[in-house]
């Protein structure tokens, strides 16, 4: 590896990376309306000469490099979540400005970015004759994310290998581009999405006593969601909190995982409920609940967990506790329908591929985390980023389908800042997206295949019994 080669290439390459990202920001392209910014992706690439460009059934744009059966894969969702309160931005979300260090707009850092470092580092590629022997290129524009994290490589691997007549065990493993503060990512919590309902009975609101109010049923249970997510884990309290995964009494296999990871959370996300006006008592109440996954847990363990709080006990058949399933049309038509569940996983440091990135980062750049520091902490990437070059995330990612369902390995290093993600004035650092560049562009030529072991998984969760692929 010429390791000045690259890093001139990927400088090179420095106002084409800012130019392609704010192309990308200037489409909107929430979940399933992606259409646009899979036109403007599909342009570059073959601008760039990539050997193949092809859009999937679901929408997913995917080009390649490369002539091998074995695959290393690079994947970038290319949907966003919405912008929000209109007022909290102070410029155009969608137009934005750069200056030397920084582009504005939403996508920057989740997670275009990652898709504008992709493209051009398979270009770094191609122009250096970086792709072994044998290998391809495979850089993935995954779409509906933000819906349904995962479902669109649930499409890949189901649906699009097949066609190609791709297995997935060609796949030797893929690159998350996901932002990661600059480290290198060996995994994070899984999550569910979780809904219960309750039932009542309505009456005139003026004699409320000849009713059964489900919003006041739904209160109770709220407050037992609430405890299970803040309480201790002792017997001083009846809902035992979901930090006792951390403790080997009650997670005796996986506490040292969970530890890694960080512990699980619960949290209610939405509240909905009928009644026949607002002159009457309400006959029925749901809410949803944003339920994240350490290790240790299962997709029924925490259905079960909200089975058991005393409130929903209390009330008994007139709760129903369940999973959530996706079935969004995307932007092509194509329904893939699936369950809303996305398991835990996460590599051994030791693996193959995880050391491919690290010792990429090592010869290109050291063994410290980089970034642009400024006096302007909205500006600084430096803040979080005093840390072990191999972390996780904490938020969830693609890799859910990826590692957590088909065991596929998965690693990540991506642009920009988790702390930027959904929120308002989202900003990404070019000095990121010049160095994930360079580091895609590597990655392939350090990959030691001889010491690729049969389970690269330390954990990973299982998955439900609702025999979906």
């Amino acid at each position: 590896m010429d390791k000045e080669k690259i890093l001139t290439a990927a400088e090179g390459y420095r106002k084409d990376l800012s130019a392609f990202l704010r192309a990308m920001i200037s489409h909107p392209s929430e979940s399933c309306e992606e259409r646009e910014v899979v036109a403007c992706i599909k342009a570059e690439m073959e601008k760039l000469g990539f050997d193949e460009v092809e859009v999937d059934g679901l929408g997913n744009i995917i080009g390649w490099m490369g002539q091998g059966d074995k695959i290393i894969a690079i994947d970038s969702h290319i949907d966003t979540v919405g912008i929000g309160n209109r007022d909290n931005w102070t410029a155009d979300p969608y137009q934005g400005w750069e200056d030397d260090a920084i582009i504005y707009g939403r996508g920057g850092s989740d997670q275009e970015g990652g898709m504008a470092s992709a493209v051009y580092g398979a270009k770094i590629m191609k122009d250096l004759g970086l792709i072994p022997e044998g290998y391809k290129i495979m850089v993935v524009g995954s779409v509906q994310e933000e819906d349904c994290d995962g479902m669109c490589w649930q499409y890949i691997v189901n649906k699009f290998f097949p066609a190609k007549g791709i297995s997935k065990e060609q796949v030797e493993f893929v690159i998350s581009t996901e932002p990661t503060d600059g480290g290198i990512y060996r995994g994070h919590r899984g999550r569910m999405e979780i809904r219960v309902d309750v039932k009542g009975v309505s009456c005139h609101g003026s004699a409320p006593e000849r009713g059964d109010n489900a919003i006041y049923k739904m209160a109770d249970i709220l407050q037992d969601v609430r405890a299970l997510n803040e309480n201790p884990a002792d017997d001083t309290v009846a809902v035992k909190g979901l930090v006792k995964m951390l403790d080997p009494a009650y997670n005796p296999e996986h506490y040292e995982d969970a530890r890694f990871l960080g512990r699980g959370t619960c949290t209610t996300s939405q509240i909905f409920y009928t009644s026949p006006s607002r002159c009457a008592v309400a006959d029925s109440c749901s809410i949803s609940i944003d339920r994240r996954m350490t290790a240790g847990e299962t997709w029924d363990s925490c259905l079960q967990e909200i089975r058991d709080l005393p409130a929903v006990k209390k009330y008994g058949e007139d709760v129903k506790v369940s999973m959530y399933m996706y079935d969004r049309p995307s932007w092509t038509g194509e329904v893939y329908e699936t369950e809303a569940y996305f398991p835990t996983w996460i590599n051994k440091e030791s693996a193959a591929h995880v050391q491919a990135l690290v010792d990429a980062h090592h010869a290109l750049f050291g063994g410290e985390r980089l970034g642009h520091s400024d006096a302007d902490p909205a500006r600084d990437a430096m803040r979080l980023r005093h840390r072990p070059l191999t972390d996780k995330w904490t938020f969830s990612t693609n890799g859910v389908a990826i590692q957590g369902r088909y065991g596929i390995p998965c690693v990540g290093f991506g642009p920009g800042a988790e702390s930027q993600a959904h929120a308002p004035n989202e900003i990404t650092w070019k000095d990121d997206l010049v160095r994930c560049a360079a580091l895609y562009a590597a990655v392939p030529g350090l990959y030691k295949e001889e010491n690729k072991t049969a389970d690269v998984t330390q954990f990973r969760a299982g998955r439900t019994d609702n025999n979906i692929q």
